[in-house]
């Protein structure tokens, strides 16, 4: 059988590019070059990670197809809801565990973009996949695990766990900072540049200032500008600890924060993954003894580089709307689900009813 990917042109990262967007030897060469900067153009409409998890989701689809001996297109939805009730019951292949609903929902909303790209679009309405879904969603969901705020207290021992001698230590010390303070995303943290329009990779950049330093995004929803502001002293100051490492290690131009080689003596050329910043909170949180009171293996669990933003959202003792605009959010909903470990009764209700 066929999955459907034979003819297709893989993008930079793996995934397959849609048919639609790959060159025809019979187009002129100005078509041809228009062809390549819609495919950037395609590539630039979602994220790394988005991207990757997509790719993969559809292999996974496609496998399970070729398994059964079922033909991927054209898009069927009797064929996707067997699919997502073997995802859910663990048998997607001899032995496998159950899916998660929320790493179902990723992996339909991929072979929904698979199947869009292709100019298919899959039906997600149809009973054969909407019920389905909503039967899984009523039998396994659960509620969502979240990963653990670290606040200011904790981000100040983590901080110590850190070697100020040493370049990869200030580094961190920077990274810990700048995410805390800023409430960035780890992909936000590591795609920062020292100036605007320096390298293609890059998302954003960096402008330090009196009162402390400006941040400007490329997020989902477009650009936002974040304002970090300076700290109450130099040894937790965001802005200092980006000042001393970018003296340090000599960085004028590029990735804000690079690899460390050479026995942590030389800095590269290479900017950091998002996935760095996830071990270095976990790697820190753990050394500090954050959330002591929980086994080792629920700690290894609760840290992750989502706990520097959600700190900042459970923290930070101003109005509700500044957090939110600081996270870049589009509703005070949203905000309210990074707020681990605020007061949840400061308004009662139940008084305020005259009980």
């Amino acid at each position: 059988m066929t999955d459907g990917a034979s003819t297709e042109q893989p993008l930079e990262n793996g995934t397959p590019a849609p048919p639609a967007l790959v060159p025809s030897p019979a187009l002129p060469a100005h078509l041809e070059r228009l062809t390549e900067r819609a495919r950037d153009y395609v590539d630039a409409a979602s994220s790394a990670n988005t991207r990757r998890a997509y790719g993969s989701d559809w292999k996974h689809f496609s496998a399970w197809c070729r398994r059964q001996g079922l033909e991927v297109t054209p898009p069927s939805p009797q064929v996707v809801g067997l699919y997502i009730t073997a995802c859910a019951s663990g048998a997607v292949i001899p032995g496998g565990k159950p899916n998660a609903v929320s790493t179902i929902e990723r992996r339909l909303s991929a072979i929904g973009w698979h199947y869009t790209q292709r100019g298919t679009p899959l039906d997600r309405s149809d009973r054969h996949i909407a019920t389905v879904l909503a039967g899984i969603r009523n039998t396994h969901a659960s509620p969502p695990r979240q990963k653990e705020a670290v606040l200011p207290e904790d981000v100040i021992a983590m901080l110590e766990t850190l070697d100020r001698g040493t370049l990869r230590g200030l580094r961190d010390r920077a990274m810990l900072l700048i995410g805390f303070a800023g409430g960035l995303r780890r992909s936000e943290i590591v795609a920062l540049n020292i100036g605007r329009d320096q390298t293609e990779d890059g998302h954003g950049w960096v402008e330090i200032l009196d009162k402390g330093m400006l941040v400007s995004l490329r997020g989902k929803n477009g650009w936002r500008e974040v304002e970090i502001g300076r700290g109450s002293s130099d040894s937790t100051c965001p802005v200092v600890a980006l000042q001393t490492w970018l003296r340090l290690a000599k960085i004028g131009h590029g990735p804000l924060f690079r690899r460390v080689t050479g026995q942590g003596k030389d800095v590269g050329p290479d900017r950091l993954t998002d996935r760095q910043v996830a071990r270095l909170v976990k790697r820190t949180a753990l050394a500090a003894g954050v959330r002591a009171d929980l086994s080792e293996g629920e700690r290894e669990e609760k840290f992750a580089g989502h706990s520097l933003r959600a700190g900042l959202a459970s923290s930070a003792e101003v109005e509700e709307r500044f957090v939110q605009k600081q996270l870049g959010h589009a509703s005070a909903e949203m905000t309210r689900r990074y707020q681990r470990r605020r007061d949840r009764f400061r308004v009662n209700l139940t008084k305020a009813a005259g009980l």
